[in-house]
């Protein structure tokens, strides 16, 4: 028989029957609501018993007739060479495990003679050692210093891992209910027959074949599962226990899971939405497919054919051994200098400042397994995107969906191809969109015509990215350092110590006369990027409705680009003036006593210039 249910109370649960904890459970990730909600529930209904039944003497035979039989869920074993896996349902026998424990100190309180019961409940002894019922081998110390003294719980040593501190802190949360509970002996002791007796679960005991499935299907109702830890079962449980054991797949999984996430909770299940996404999706609808229960999409028949992992134990173990572990080093890759700016990869963090996380998608669907290119394409690709989306800005052509939707199409077409095709793959689409948005055939992936006017329309984020690397790049070309982080110049925004857009033209007469007092056209001149800055927040303030040669004076040990309007920064400098001889920037020059529509004009003009060298 495939499936065999038995119902059984707590007390034939932890009786004779070592629990060892299966590879296709979690860690103990109970904490504090759902422990706070067993116990809630376990002593309403007992509570509702007691009031009418307080006067009598707790034996199993009162408790067996005045108290109902409560269900507290199924939980799931799979028998191998003797030994009793649990498959599923650890999170709540841990959590009455913990419970037994404080029940085993309050019967020592109350001298109560339900203490040597208690005890056999938690562990079983061999001579002079014991050994408990939940094995957790790798955390037994935890609950050995729970059991054999709960005094300096605080004290208690939780290096191993996340279940051994969910143990002691969740310990402390049932010995507080219990303490307030059951405050006098009698109560005690009938809880204790109680929470023994009547307290029911079904336990299923599948065969091995069956266990993926009942994996997937019996769910704690605690804390749902994630789909990569049913995906972890669905494929570890294909591979023959001895062989699982000597190669340590679970190992393998949880080392890459565990690296994974602890960039972000549950990163993991990004990881694999992109993946799949990357491998398999040629347009955002079909995308979508992924974003909710991924793991059984891996087993349809159209998945399975190139994955091969449904009922192959072969192929499951080649996916963990190449396949998993190739994309998931490359995820962490980018990962990492997405996290923190890295010469090699600055493109990719640049993305980030601009939460361009498109890139995930499009690296891992060029490189294909153990691809000698891949260090290569992870610079080129977060370079083209962060191109393909600045210049669609930087020419009023971007609108987002459209954008989304395109990333999918260029996924589809440089999925698994050289690195020396990604270029025309982004040109070719950033020239259909402009020519799409701007209603005019492009024919360079930069234009002056489209550039002409950009300003108003960008949002605040971009216009700061866009003045950061338009000061990186004086920077580098001068040999000097940048004076703030990039990250900071686009995402700090505080009053203080943020960055913000300052107008060179301030609204005042005497500018306003520069444009015919035409409120309209000095509106929309001012705000194109030429006439616009980057200031820090105090610098911003200060500088509002002055004169333009009262602002020059505030420009002055600001930003590179700010200090560019000046005559200083070009007196005695010798690399300014190879800068504008190697780029022919011949409108980088100071702008002195006024700042008109024909120095507005230039400046957009020697952007223009710089933007085209940036993102050649």
């Amino acid at each position: 028989m495939d499936i065999v249910p038995e119902k059984q109370n707590i007390d034939s649960v932890f009786s004779n029957t070592t629990y060892y904890i299966d590879f296709y459970q979690r860690e103990y990730k109970w904490t504090k609501e759902p422990v706070e909600r067993l116990l809630e529930d376990i002593f309403y209904k007992f509570s509702q018993e007691y009031e009418n039944n307080k006067s009598l003497d707790p034996t199993k035979e009162m408790i067996s007739s005045k108290y109902p039989w409560y269900y507290l869920n199924t939980y799931v074993t799979n028998t191998i060479e003797g030994k009793v896996y649990v498959v599923d349902g650890q999170q709540r026998l841990t959590t009455l495990t913990l419970i037994l424990i404080k029940l085993f100190h309050l019967s020592n309180k109350f001298e109560s003679k339900t203490e040597k019961w208690l005890e056999s409940k938690i562990a079983g002894y061999s001579g002079m050692e014991y050994s408990f019922w939940m094995n957790h081998e790798k955390h037994k110390q935890v609950l050995k210093d729970l059991f054999e003294s709960a005094d300096d719980i605080k004290e208690i040593n939780v290096s191993t891992g996340i279940t051994a501190v969910n143990m002691r802190d969740n310990y402390q949360i049932i010995s507080k209910c219990l303490d307030e509970q059951l405050s006098e002996k009698h109560k005690f002791e009938t809880f204790s027959m109680y929470f023994l007796y009547r307290l029911v679960l079904i336990n299923l005991s599948v065969e091995q074949t069956n266990v993926p499935m009942i994996f997937e299907v019996i769910n704690d109702r605690g804390i749902r599962l994630k789909p990569y830890e049913i995906l972890k079962g669905k494929l570890l449980g294909q591979i023959d226990k001895f062989e699982l054991d000597m190669k340590d797949y679970n190992s393998l999984w949880e080392k890459q899971v565990q690296a994974i996430n602890n960039f972000k909770e549950d990163e993991i299940d990004t990881f694999f939405r992109y993946f799949l996404k990357a491998k398999f999706a040629n347009t955002q609808a079909e995308g979508k497919r992924f974003d909710g229960d991924y793991h059984r999409e891996m087993f349809t028949n159209e998945i399975n054919e190139y994955l091969k992992l449904k009922h192959n134990p072969s192929e499951v173990k080649h996916f963990l051994e190449q396949t998993f572990t190739y994309y998931t080093q490359l995820y962490l890759k980018i990962w990492k200098a997405y996290s923190h700016y890295n010469s090699s990869y600055e493109y990719v963090f640049f993305n980030k400042l601009n939460e361009m996380d498109g890139q995930f998608l499009l690296i891992l669907s060029s490189c294909k397994l153990n691809d000698t290119q891949k260090e290569e394409k992870i610079a080129t690709i977060a370079y083209e995107l962060d191109r393909f989306f600045s210049l669609l800005q930087l020419q009023n052509a971007y609108e987002s969906n459209t954008f989304n939707q395109t990333l999918y199409k260029i996924s589809s077409e440089i999925r698994d191809k050289p690195l020396d095709i990604i270029r025309n793959v982004f040109d070719k689409y950033l020239l259909q969109e402009l020519s799409t948005r701007r209603s005019s055939e492009a024919t360079q992936p930069v234009q002056y015509a489209f550039f002409k006017n950009t300003g108003t329309s960008l949002n605040m984020r971009f216009k700061r990215y866009f003045f950061a690397r338009i000061d990186k790049f004086l920077a580098n070309n001068m040999n000097l350092s940048t004076k703030h982080p990039i990250e900071n110049l686009v995402t700090k925004t505080g009053p203080k110590n943020g960055f913000h857009i300052e107008h060179i033209l301030a609204r005042n007469e005497e500018n306003l006369e520069l444009f015919h007092n035409d409120e309209d056209i000095f509106e929309q001149e001012r705000n194109r990027l030429g006439g616009i800055l980057l200031m820090k927040g105090r610098d911003n303030i200060s500088s509002n409705n002055e004169s333009y040669p009262n602002k020059l004076r505030s420009y002055d040990n600001t930003l590179y680009w700010n200090e560019t309007l000046r005559e200083d920064f070009y007196k005695s400098k010798l690399d300014v003036e190879e800068l504008k001889k190697k780029y022919s920037l011949t409108e980088l020059v100071p702008i002195n006593d006024k700042f008109g529509p024909d120095e507005l004009e230039n400046r957009q003009k020697l952007l223009f210039e710089i933007t085209k060298i940036i993102w050649n």
